[in-house]
């Protein structure tokens, strides 16, 4: 039986590509998410209080100026950052039974510094995108890297996602320290 997944995706209109298209295709994310939802192992599976029913959650793209304020304001760090996570089962919400989806909390991403990342580690603006995702999906969980050793485990189970929905990245562990931003 596969997982149900309420996603939003969401995107302000000037971030759009040139081209007219958006990064911000709620179907190709919920195939996305769907696909690491149904990868997670057992114990990675988030239950809340009872076996839900489903997952949501917010994928959200904005720019450098957004992520910087979003940045300061909750991790007290004035600058900019690739992606951030927001996981609402960190926080006293109450489950209201099983009959409800269960909210996993929302994904922010900087397309300013995925860009920039993308050009520097030679890959596309959708893979980056995508790794970027997998990291604050994986935030979500409940996964942390307080050291360097948290963040190699994180960093390959990421790269186990991507695999996932089909995409390859190189796991160059000092060059992605290098040129992620702070």
């Amino acid at each position: 039986m596969a997982i149900l997944l309420d996603l939003s995706v969401q995107q302000p209109e000037e971030l759009a590509r040139g081209d007219g298209q958006s990064f911000a295709s709620e179907a190709m994310w919920c195939d996305r998410l769907q696909a690491w939802l149904e990868d997670l192992s057992p114990e990675e599976i988030p239950q809340g209080q009872h076996p839900p029913l489903g997952y949501e959650l917010c994928l959200r793209f904005t720019d450098d100026p957004e992520i910087r304020q979003l940045n300061r304001q909750y991790r007290h760090k004035d600058q900019p950052t690739d992606v951030l996570a927001f996981a609402a089962m960190e926080s006293e919400i109450p489950q209201i039974g099983a009959a409800l989806p269960l909210s996993l909390g929302d994904i922010v991403i900087s397309l300013d510094t995925a860009q920039r990342q993308a050009q520097r580690l030679g890959h596309s603006l959708d893979s980056e995108l995508t790794w970027l995702a997998a990291h604050g999906f994986l935030h979500l969980l409940g996964w942390d890297h307080p050291d360097d050793e948290s963040l190699a485990v994180m960093l390959q189970r990421q790269v186990q996602l991507l695999a996932c929905v089909e995409i390859a990245v190189n796991l160059d562990l000092p060059l992605i320290l290098s040129n992620t931003a702070p």
